[in-house]
């Protein structure tokens, strides 16, 4: 959440491929930048957690996310798309309302912090794969990646096409 605070003083773009994936569909990012956007966020999650593994250790496995598999497999994948498309959303509201954009930071750490709240104990909460990927990735647990390279991206893409759809029709509409 620290980062989302900072995130909006230093820039308007994200840590998170999923969410940059969401900002390729709106046309917010061309495709080039997409690959130096995914580039840096995958570095940085790594540089992240070298920086935690060299620090703390291995404990806990760098904080690899990891799903509840007490809940069927379905529900685990559609609350990680259900966490990534809240995140997606809020994003997209506050870029596109005026006065918000100053509080983007309270607002995307607030839907991060309320995602973890109430629904990491089933899907992780990872909403982003590259937090996820690292890791993971470091501490040689990678089974769980398939649910946050899969599930984080379509829940940002449905609601950057919803997002797309809805303001091509309100545009459209002028």
């Amino acid at each position: 959440m620290l980062a989302s605070l900072l995130e909006s003083t230093c820039s308007e773009k994200s840590f998170n491929p999923a969410v940059t994936v969401g900002f390729l569909i709106t046309k917010h990012i061309t495709k080039i930048q997409l690959t130096y956007y995914f580039a840096a966020e995958i570095i940085g999650a790594l540089l992240g957690s070298l920086f935690v593994k060299y620090l703390v250790g291995n404990n806990a496995n760098l904080g690899a996310n990891a799903p509840n598999y007490a809940f069927p497999v379905p529900i685990i994948f559609g609350i990680e798309v259900l966490a990534s498309a809240l995140l997606m959303a809020v994003i997209l509201v506050v870029v596109y309302t005026k006065g918000l954009k100053r509080f983007s930071g309270i607002a995307t750490g607030g839907i991060v912090g309320l995602d973890i709240f109430f629904l990491s104990f089933i899907s992780g909460a990872s909403m982003n794969p590259a937090r996820s990927f690292a890791p993971a990735l470091l501490s040689g647990v990678l089974t769980n990646l398939w649910l946050y390279w899969s599930a984080t991206f379509v829940g940002t893409s449905v609601i950057a096409f919803i997002f797309k759809r809805k303001l091509s029709n309100t545009e459209g509409s002028r």
